[in-house]
C-alpha cells in the first residue's frame, strides 16, 4: 500500500558529498582569527582532528543521546586550548559548528527530487530524520535545493536531542506528521543506524539506499527493499499504488 509518509535521511540519501577534511582550512582560519592567534593553525588542526575521530566513536553508542553543539566542543576540541582561545569559541559555537557541517560539495542523490515530487503529488507525506552537529546546515541546502517547502517535517539530532538509532527521532517526526509509524516508510543509507531504528520505531517498510561514503561501514539488519538512487524509489513508490 502507498505510504502515509516517507521519512529520509540526509547525508548519503537526499544528498551526498565525497569525503573532506575533518579540519576544513576555512574553518580553521575562522578559529584562528577567534582567539587571536594564542593557537596555531596547526593546533587548531589537530584538536578538530583528533576531537572528530573522538565524536565518532562517541557517536557508535547504541542507544545515544546526542550531545549539544556546546557540549561536542567542550568534550572534544577545547580541552587544553588557553581561556583566551576558548572563551571567543565558546561565543561562536553556533557558527563554527554550522560551518564544520556545511558542505560545499553537497549534491542531490540522482532521482531524488523526481521521487520527492512524485511523492508530495501523490498526497504522500515527507519528513527528513537525520543525525547532524547542525541541522540548519541541513534545512539551508534544502531550501538552496528548492526542496525545502516539500518537507513538512524536519528531524536532526542536534535539536531532538538522541539520535539515531535511538527510534525516538522517527517517533518525533510522525508524532508531527500524526500518523502512525506503521503507515510510514523510512529510506536511509546505513543498515546499523537507519535499518536499525527503522525496525526498532516499528516502521511499515525500511528502505536501504546505499551510498559510496557508508558502504564500508559493517552491516545490520536486512532491509524491507533496497534502492540504488531516487529514481528506484520512485518506481517502488509507484509500485506500491498498484
Amino acid at each position: 500500500m502507498r505510504p502515509a509518509a516517507i521519512l529520509l535521511d540526509f547525508g548519503g540519501v537526499l544528498a551526498d558529498a565525497p569525503p573532506q577534511r575533518t579540519a576544513p582550512p576555512g574553518l580553521v582560519l575562522r578559529i584562528f582569527n577567534l582567539a587571536g592567534g594564542v593557537l596555531t593553525p596547526g593546533e587548531i588542526q589537530r584538536a578538530l582532528t583528533e576531537g572528530a575521530e573522538a565524536y565518532a566513536a562517541w557517536r557508535d553508542e547504541d542507544w545515544p543521546d546526542e550531545l549539544s553543539q556546546a557540549e561536542v566542543w567542550e568534550r572534544f576540541i577545547l580541552p587544553g586550548w588557553p581561556p583566551a582561545a576558548r572563551i571567543p569559541v565558546r561565543g561562536a559555537v553556533r557558527k563554527l559548528s554550522y560551518e564544520w557541517a556545511y558542505r560545499d560539495s553537497w549534491a542531490l542523490r540522482p532521482g531524488i527530487a523526481e521521487a520527492l515530487h512524485c511523492a508530495a503529488d501523490a498526497g504522500v507525506a515527507l519528513g527528513v530524520v537525520s543525525n547532524t552537529l547542525s541541522g540548519a546546515a541541513h534545512r539551508d541546502f534544502l531550501d538552496k535545493s528548492q526542496l525545502g517547502d516539500l518537507f513538512a517535517v524536519q528531524v536532526y539530532s542536534d535539536e531532538a536531542g538522541v539520535r539515531k538509532p535511538n527510534p525516538q527521532m522517527i517517533w518525533n517526526a510522525t508524532d508531527e506528521l500524526g500518523v502512525d509509524p506503521a503507515a510510514c516508510w523510512f529510506v536511509g543509507d546505513t543498515p546499523r543506524r537507519d535499518i536499525v531504528c527503522g525496525r526498532r520505531a516499528g516502521i511499515g517498510r525500511a528502505v536501504l539506499m546505499p551510498s559510496p561514503r557508508t558502504m564500508a561501514e559493517p552491516g545490520g539488519p536486512t532491509p524491507d527493499d533496497t534502492v540504488e538512487d531516487g529514481f528506484a524509489l520512485r518506481a517502488l513508490l509507484n509500485r506500491s499504488a498498484d
